[in-house]
């Protein structure tokens, strides 16, 4: 057992020194099912569990000069880069579920009422004009502003000659600016 682990130390060892791509291959064929196997021990899901200890294996190939035989088995230093990865993982996801500056988790405003009874009471307004229309006129303004159709679309839905519908639409907005007019100077007094 001893040795088995010195085998594996001098092979990060060799991985460090020459980039030795067989000692790389031997550490990922014992570890990397190990490390996947404790990390699902550990509550990680398989492909979460997968995914970590490849990282882990790809931290071996590119620090392992960091490895200090003098300190740490290979298992023990190979573990706990696992186990912390696996804590950076969990710490990413719970930031990311619950960020405090998310502007959904952030209370409504409270509308400004009088914004809210102006914006009604300007609606009945409309209405209200639009009602005292001739038909032909609340067609055109409908279409235009309520389904977004173009002058030119409109002509070719109705059958209306384009300058037809021009004058209608000028027409309806002359009359309605008058009514919405006459009607706010009555409330003003």
């Amino acid at each position: 057992m001893v040795g088995q682990l010195q085998h594996y130390s001098d092979l990060i060892v060799q991985v460090a020194k020459d980039k030795d791509k067989s000692a790389f291959a031997e550490l990922f064929d014992h570890f990397a099912p190990r490390l996947k196997g404790y990390l699902m021990q550990q509550g990680a899901d398989q492909g979460s569990a997968e995914e970590i200890a490849q990282e882990v294996m790809v931290t071996l190939w590119r620090k392992a000069e960091l490895f200090d035989p003098k300190k740490s088995s290979a298992s023990t230093w190979l573990y706990r880069i696992a186990r912390n990865r696996r804590i950076d993982r969990l710490r990413r996801q719970r930031t990311a579920e619950l960020n405090p500056d998310e502007p959904l988790l952030q209370p409504a405003s409270v509308p400004d009422v009088t914004v809210e009874m102006d914006a009604r009471l300007r609606e009945q307004r409309v209405r209200s004009a639009l009602s005292s229309l001739p038909d032909d006129q609340v067609s055109v303004i409908k279409l235009a502003f309520f389904s977004g159709l173009s002058h030119s679309q409109i002509s070719e839905e109705t059958g209306v000659p384009l300058g037809t519908v021009k004058s209608r639409i000028r027409l309806a907005f002359a009359r309605l600016r008058q009514i919405i007019e006459a009607d706010s100077s009555v409330d003003v007094d």
